[in-house]
């Protein structure tokens, strides 16, 4: 018995050395760019477990959709893995994470009361509202090395 508990204990190590190697793989801190019709807009990413994992399933276009006049939202095909947090502040230009899999980019700034795990930041965000319109829309999101 006390064989196999060593035994998870030893695989379970092992996977979170991996996970974090990966992570630490990250020399430099990641960029996204982010396409909204001709406009191109690039953020900085945080370097977490979230981000590694949204990096795999780049590139992507999302339809996203309008909500509250403040954020775009979709939802997308896998899952990430969280760490949310109250952020109290959202900024103009912020990638969100809420829940495990719904992807939001705030276009204005508000305070809030709801979690999120923090994904990264448009780096300029002049025009950012005026691109995403007042609708639904269409952003394209890669890998930007």
């Amino acid at each position: 018995m006390k064989n196999a508990i060593l035994g998870f204990i030893l695989i379970f190590a092992c996977v979170n050395y991996v996970g974090l190697a990966s992570i630490r793989e990250m020399k430099e801190t990641p960029r996204l760019k982010i396409s909204i019709g001709s406009q191109v807009f690039f953020a900085h990413l945080q370097v977490n477990e979230t981000t590694a994992a949204l990096l795999k399933q780049l590139p992507f276009t999302l339809s996203m959709v309008e909500l509250n006049g403040n954020e775009k939202y979709s939802e997308i095909k896998q899952a990430l893995p969280t760490q949310a947090e109250s952020v109290g502040k959202i900024q103009t230009g912020d990638l969100l994470l809420y829940g495990n899999n719904v992807l939001v980019l705030f276009y204005e700034s508000f305070s809030t009361p709801y979690r999120y795990t923090r994904i990264g930041k448009v780096t300029d965000s002049a025009g950012l509202s005026k691109a995403l319109g007042t609708g639904n829309c269409q952003v394209k999101f890669e890998a930007n090395p």
